[in-house]
């Protein structure tokens, strides 16, 4: 069964699947409640509120005794390039899991269809499906299931194709034989922490969510802090700098998932475009995106310290001055040091 289940998987678009126990070591605890304590997570409180619920699969889903962890690319394939987009401060960066469809909704539906062909050669059964959707240990569950190994950057690395790749779980009841884990590869190299913008890499293994560019333009709700805003450049929607130096990825494999594909020209547009959608605009071509979930007010508050960070344009100048008075203060508190960066350079 063990056997058929990863055969399935690679059918359904997975590239791997594999199999460990329901439950993690101590350590892993105790490392979540030191993270916890040190207040890395910012404000998302869901993180603090599940507490040690996260690395307990058994109590999250009672019944459940294995965790079927696997992983399917996102990397799209005919994107413009990563590093050219990042290097011109005039066009908007969004990380690029985000260009196409919403992972969650792709993976739920193909981890659904994973869970039925089970269930059709094994019985009734218990178990869920998860995918970045419930308070679940995901890439500790992953490197135990030998996926890969956690790298200084605390996102999952396989040694044949890098960490470019979502995740997604089926917690079962069916006693299926577990997989080795696999030992690290990170060595010495430490490019992840200094290719951080914001030094949100505080120690191998260590983030802290609150410097993070990725929470701060997506999980943040309030306005991004001052001292923050010119680190973050052109990234208005996540960032993939500690996994674009990494050197395992050079092994990353493109996806050829159709879902994840460059839709309204993301991969390659300009802050001033994005800038001028209207609400009406952002929810027809934002929906059925990662990106709609951040609401339009945070769009355009990201996309105004993004402006703020560009070089000097007139045009900008005045699209700037036009959301001045904006009815929400985020929009109108981002777009004022937009504009005070601007004239600081006219």
């Amino acid at each position: 069964m063990a056997d058929q289940i990863k055969v399935w998987a690679e059918e359904l678009g997975f590239a791997a699947a594999h199999i460990t126990m329901a439950e993690l070591p101590p350590a892993a605890e105790q490392g979540l409640m030191d993270w916890l304590a040190a207040g890395y997570h910012g404000e998302m409180d869901y993180m603090a509120r599940h507490g040690s619920l996260r690395v307990r699969p058994a109590e999250l889903v009672p019944g459940t005794v294995r965790v079927i962890s696997l992983r399917m690319h996102y990397w799209p394939a005919t994107a413009r390039a990563a590093a050219e987009v990042l290097a011109d401060g005039s066009r908007a960066y969004l990380s690029r899991y985000a260009l196409g469809r919403d992972y969650h909704k792709v993976l739920r539906k193909r981890l659904q269809q994973l869970a039925d062909r089970i269930t059709a050669v094994a019985g009734e059964h218990g178990y869920r499906v998860f995918t970045d959707s419930a308070p679940l240990a995901e890439v500790a569950l992953a490197a135990q299931a030998g996926q890969g190994w956690r790298g200084k950057h605390t996102l999952l690395l396989n040694k044949k194709q890098g960490s470019l790749f979502f995740l997604g779980e089926i917690l079962t009841s069916l006693p299926l034989p577990v997989d080795d884990s696999e030992q690290g590869h990170c060595g010495d190299c430490t490019r992840c922490l200094t290719a951080c913008p914001t030094g949100a890499i505080v120690a191998p293994y260590q983030v802290d969510a609150r410097r993070c560019i990725s929470y701060l333009t997506i999980e943040l709700k309030g306005a991004i802090p001052t001292e923050l805003r010119p680190l973050i450049g052109n990234r208005v929607y996540g960032c993939d700098d500690c996994q674009l130096v990494c050197p395992w990825n050079r092994f990353a494999v493109s996806s050829g998932e159709g879902d994840f594909a460059v839709r309204h020209g993301l991969d390659d547009v300009s802050l001033l475009t994005l800038f001028g959608w209207d609400e009406a605009t952002f929810t027809a071509r934002m929906s059925g995106s990662p990106i709609y979930r951040i609401g339009y007010a945070k769009w355009l508050s990201n996309l105004a310290i993004g402006l703020g960070n560009a070089p000097y344009a007139a045009e900008i100048v005045v699209a700037l001055q036009q959301q001045s008075q904006h009815e929400q203060e985020l929009v109108r508190d981002a777009v004022c040091w937009a504009l005070e960066q601007q004239l600081a350079r006219a």
